[in-house]
């Protein structure tokens, strides 16, 4: 089992599921490296979103208030740190300023880019996993750095009863090298 395979099967296996739907840049056409993953999938399962990482999460936000399960995409790390407020002002205290009333359930695929074979530069190849583990108290953090921990651990983020949402940190050079 190859990382970039396995990422694959996984986000074909949930674009079948019920309520699901991705939401990101480059989840409806080629742009980035995770677009791969996803070319398989049915078209009508991915939104494409505009480069703006803090309307695409409040956008994702309401998709998983309205019932859905958005898989919220960002192909890197150092842009989602522009969404960042977002994710532990809203999406980690709605639960908490809501007294369990609403608990929305969001994957947040996210990746640390890839530095071959070409380095993109310094802002493109960042791992905040430790920062955001501190940040969030709702949201778990989860670095997937074997093809064997991937498809659990979409699949948990996905069936957990306790409606948490998940963060799943991809990496980027795994796509060639495992």
């Amino acid at each position: 089992m190859k990382y970039f395979d396995e990422l694959k099967r996984t986000m074909e296996w949930l674009a079948q599921q019920p309520k699901t739907i991705f939401v990101g840049q480059t989840v409806a056409g080629p742009g980035t490296f995770m677009f791969q993953t996803l070319r398989d999938c049915p078209k009508d399962r991915c939104l494409e979103m505009p480069i703006n990482e803090s309307f695409q999460m409040q956008f994702t936000i309401g998709l998983a208030l309205d019932g859905l399960v958005p898989i919220s995409v960002y192909p890197r790390q150092n842009f989602l740190l522009l969404a960042a407020g977002d994710m532990a002002n809203m999406l980690d205290k709605i639960p908490a300023i809501s007294a369990g009333q609403w608990l929305p359930k969001v994957l947040i695929r996210v990746a640390v880019g890839p530095d071959s074979p070409v380095h993109p530069g310094h802002q493109h190849v960042g791992n905040y996993a430790d920062a955001f583990r501190k940040m969030f108290h709702w949201i778990e953090v989860v670095e997937l750095n074997e093809p064997q921990e991937i498809f659990p651990a979409y699949q948990h983020a996905l069936e957990r009863s306790d409606n948490r949402s998940t963060m799943l940190i991809e990496h980027g050079n795994y796509y060639q090298q495992k």
